[in-house]
Formats: structure tokens, sequence, C-alpha cells
């Protein structure tokens, strides 16, 4: 970790995209809501149009972000049914699978000495939600390659 990174913890580990989540998204919601309402009011072929346009380049921006993340998803998913086998007791290993993403995903931020025990909490199903499983954890691990 560098001087220009701030210790990772649950109450600071959400992480924004500046040039998606401040620019891209924004700039280009803005303008199809722009490009509507000028429609609306100055109703033409060449203004809806351009609405329409408009809409088609929020949801590429909106899909570049959701392939991303589904990247990321899955990437994380391998990495932690890898590290599983490494770290649970063989008791546990036949039940891996019957950890969803979003669950895995919040246990990558355990270390190798909590987790056998985060994972047998989750598979009885003692956190209602991710954030719970986050809270949980004693020992955080940062994940500073996020998208």
């Amino acid at each position: 970790m560098t001087d220009r990174v701030k210790q990772q913890h649950f109450g600071n580990h959400t992480r924004y995209n500046a040039l998606f989540h401040f620019f891209a998204f924004p700039v280009t919601a803005l303008f199809a809501l722009h490009s509507i309402a000028h429609a609306l009011g100055y109703p033409s072929r060449a203004h809806w149009f351009e609405a329409i346009y408009a809409l088609a380049i929020v949801a590429a921006v909106m899909a570049s972000r959701t392939m991303a993340i589904t990247v990321q998803n899955r990437v994380i998913r391998l990495e932690m049914r890898l590290r599983l086998r490494e770290v649970l007791p063989a008791a546990l290993q036949p039940r891996i699978r019957e950890l969803g993403v979003r669950q895995l995903a919040a246990l990558r931020f355990a270390s190798d000495a909590e987790l056998p025990r985060l994972v047998e909490r989750v598979l009885a199903g003692e956190f209602p939600n991710t954030k719970e499983i986050k809270r949980a954890i004693v020992d955080w691990q940062a994940d500073y390659l996020r998208v």
C-alpha cells in the first residue's frame, strides 16, 4: 500500500470510478433528458432521432459498466473458490458451490484465518445480506483492484 492510498476497511471500501460515476454517466444521462425534453417541446423527426441516439449512448455507457462488473464478479468467484479450497477444512469444501457470487464477493475481504468460520456462518444462514457478512469481518483484507 502506498502513502497515497487510505487504509481500506468496511466503512470506506465502497469504490467509485470518477470517469464513470462523476462524468460519463451523469453527462450522458443529462444529455438524454435534455434531448427528450427538446423532442417533446419541439417535436420533429430529427429531435426524436437525437433523443433516441442519446438514450443509446446512455445504454452503451451502462452496458460497459455492467460488462466490467460481470467480468470482475466471475474473477472473484473463481479466485474465492480456489482460495476456499486451500483454507477450508475438508468437510466444508463440498459446500463451496452453495455460496453465491455476492456472498463470495463479501467473503473476499476476510483473512484466511477467519474465513472458515465465516463460511460456516454464511452457510448456516446467519447473515441476512452481504453487508452483514462484511461487518462480521475482523481482519479486513483490502481489495484495491476493483472495477
